[in-house]
């Protein structure tokens, strides 16, 4: 089938304004990475390799760490089932700081329409797609009610990976029944859940427990049961004041490269037709 391209000019200019649009994804991609690493190296810092607390024992001042915090810290640890903990802190299971499937539609109470999140589009915290349906022509797997500050944990392939945190409340945001939701119980627990529940070690364990021969899978009690040494709430406030705001600007990041990659995906045709001139997709860029 022949098919209609603009002057080699124009095309030139097109491949030009979608470089831009992968520059800004990029950008946005990468400045995630850098937030998410610098939230992940300070939960290991403080609530695996505990430095503060090595830091007191041998009388230096934990670093990068103000006076006020570091005085939150003991200065020494107990024993505990996993090993040397800090004094006064306790182990626990992740139930202790989040509900595990706090709220379900159901046939009675379910809005018009909803917004779906499966596994399929959910990869390692990135949502790639909100699918609308109305409710009766919904998946039925189409019932988990997802709110700001969600985390959802595939139990399906848990290896795959497929885990996120729910950025922002959208009117019928559901997610499929083939994840685990956790909700902190406190909000400023919320970044310390997503981390806890969804770190290398705490995903490897999902994996191991997983069964069931072709179709591998976990039930939503065992990401609720995850171990977890939690400290006093004063530290964990002190935590979730550093890593809650960066986890909302990965959230917002992740919706604007939504919006620019479905930018591209929606003129590219109308740049190639002629329905959309160039000078009015520039400007939509601005």
């Amino acid at each position: 089938m022949a098919i209609t391209l603009p002057p080699i000019e124009t095309q030139v200019q097109i491949a030009q304004i979608f470089d831009v649009l992968d520059d800004r994804i990029t950008l946005l991609r990468e400045t995630n990475t850098t937030l998410e690493a610098i939230a992940q190296a300070l939960f290991k810092s403080w609530f695996v390799d505990f430095d503060p607390v090595h830091a007191k024992m041998q009388g230096r001042i934990p670093e990068g760490m103000d006076e006020a915090t570091a005085a939150l810290f003991p200065a020494s640890f107990e024993d505990s089932e996993l090993g040397p903990v800090p004094k006064g802190w306790s182990v626990c299971e992740l139930n202790a700081l989040a509900e595990l499937n706090p709220e379900s539609w159901s046939a009675k109470c379910h809005p018009k329409r909803v917004l779906y999140v499966d596994l399929a589009n959910t990869k390692a915290g990135q949502i790639d797609e909100y699918i609308e349906f109305s409710f009766e022509n919904a998946p039925s797997r189409a019932r988990r009610v997802l709110r700001c500050g969600d985390v959802i944990v595939g139990t399906v392939r848990p290896g795959n990976r497929s885990f996120a945190r729910i950025a922002s409340d959208v009117t019928g945001l559901t997610g499929s029944t083939g994840f685990a939701v956790l909700r902190a119980r406190d909000v400023i627990d919320q970044a310390l859940v997503f981390i806890a529940a969804t770190n290398d070690a705490a995903i490897d364990r999902l994996s191991h427990l997983a069964d069931g021969g072709a179709y591998p899978a976990i039930r939503p009690e065992v990401v609720g049961s995850t171990p977890l040494i939690v400290a006093p709430s004063e530290i964990r406030t002190s935590f979730g004041d550093i890593a809650n705001p960066l986890f909302a600007s990965i959230g917002a990041n992740q919706a604007r490269m939504r919006q620019l990659a479905s930018l591209r995906d929606t003129i590219l045709p109308r740049l190639i037709s002629g329905q959309l001139r160039l000078d009015a997709a520039v400007e939509s860029l601005l």
